[in-house]
């Protein structure tokens, strides 16, 4: 049986003024086309929601809630958001930047872990791009190495730009009348792998909940592998509320790392936000003194050496001609430990598998206590 054509490729939208080429990507949410804009000569990336999606209320308002977030964002690491709006069938649509290259997971995954002199300039870069969004009010809450893409810019390589905020929180002020807040107390949203302590808990979330999963990102982009060892998503949950990760010179046997890499890392890896980095920049200065080779972390503030808010930091090296590829596709798939992603969690669900864990411990001690008593 034919697979059916995707009615969107080869159409003109918007009187003409995007032509959709082919598809790249596509989610739960919706589809990303790679689409020819005449007009200005150049290709653009087009999201259109699913369309038997539109009924969902709560889905079109967080389609509506990342378009108007990210066009809000001016920040060179963001991804640019040129136009969004509704398609004569209904159908929500953003238009974005298009982008050659790899996200982080797909580099790791066909190059191998990176190195620091690599690495951290890509992070640095996206704590920048965070800090801005975070000083509007936004935070992304859904990082992961899929969503931190590594492209050529200007003469620039390793130019990263942060993508997806579709399940970004966004405060009263970004708000409009009327708007279906979908945060629920109790409700977890995200990525097992890379979620804060608090973001597992279904608690409400600061930047510093950003900062913890740039962490686990930067973790397992030096390492190629993540902090904790789990099987399954609940496990990954409950290890980032209870558990302290493992220092990153003992998950890889023979790697050594800056002794200051840990001391930075750990700080970004709290279990209670309060104790981390106070915002994105912050984070950014501190992995900046690891690059140039500091032995402690410098005092963060208004002095020499502190990054200033919308900075990019370092500056990229030059490149050599762009590599082939394309926005990928937001479906995870990676030899990297990996367990699928949730749209949501119960946390009575984790209070239960808690709660069974003490039950079967009580079982257990009366049945040695009664041995014992023999």
């Amino acid at each position: 049986m034919a697979r059916q054509q995707d009615p969107f490729i080869g159409r003109d939208i918007l009187n003409g003024q995007f032509q959709i080429l082919q598809k790249i990507g596509s989610g739960g949410m919706g589809s990303v086309y790679k689409a020819l804009q005449p007009a200005m000569n150049r290709m653009v990336a087009v999201k259109i929601l699913h369309p038997k999606l539109a009924s969902r209320k709560d889905l079109v308002s967080r389609f509506r809630r990342e378009a108007r977030a990210m066009s809000h964002l001016t920040h060179p690491n963001t991804v640019k958001v040129y136009l969004y709006g509704e398609l004569d069938d209904g159908s929500l649509y953003i238009v974005m930047e298009y982008l050659e290259g790899k996200n982080l997971n797909q580099t790791v995954r066909s190059e191998g872990p990176m190195t620091i002199e690599r690495g951290l300039p890509i992070l640095i870069q996206a704590c920048n791009a965070l800090d801005e969004a975070h000083r509007a009010g936004i935070i992304h809450r859904d990082l992961k190495p899929e969503n931190i893409f590594v492209t050529h810019q200007g003469g620039m390589k390793d130019f990263a730009k942060v993508l997806d905020f579709g399940l970004a929180k966004v405060t009263e002020r970004e708000m409009r009348p009327g708007s279906i807040i979908l945060t629920q107390e109790g409700m977890v949203f995200g990525t097992p792998e890379f979620m804060s302590p608090e973001q597992a808990q279904g608690k409400s979330l600061t930047p510093g909940s950003d900062i913890y999963s740039l962490a686990v990102i930067l973790y397992e982009v030096l390492t190629g592998k993540l902090p904790f060892e789990a099987k399954n998503p609940m496990e990954f949950i409950q290890l980032h509320v209870t558990t302290k990760p493992k220092p990153i010179d003992e998950r890889v046997p023979g790697k050594t790392f800056p002794p200051i890499l840990w001391k930075v890392l750990s700080k970004a890896l709290e279990k209670k936000s309060e104790d981390r980095y106070g915002s994105a920049a912050e984070f950014a200065h501190a992995l900046q003194a690891v690059l140039n080779g500091a032995t402690e972390v410098p005092p963060y503030g208004n002095g020499a050496g502190a990054p200033q808010a919308g900075q990019v930091l370092p500056t990229p090296s030059p490149a050599a001609a762009p590599s082939a590829g394309a926005l990928p596709a937001p479906v995870r798939s990676s030899p990297l430990p990996r367990v699928a992603a949730p749209q949501k969690l119960p946390i009575g669900l984790l209070a239960g598998i808690a709660l069974a864990f003490l039950v079967v411990g009580a079982i257990l001690a009366a049945i040695v206590l009664k041995l014992v008593m023999r």
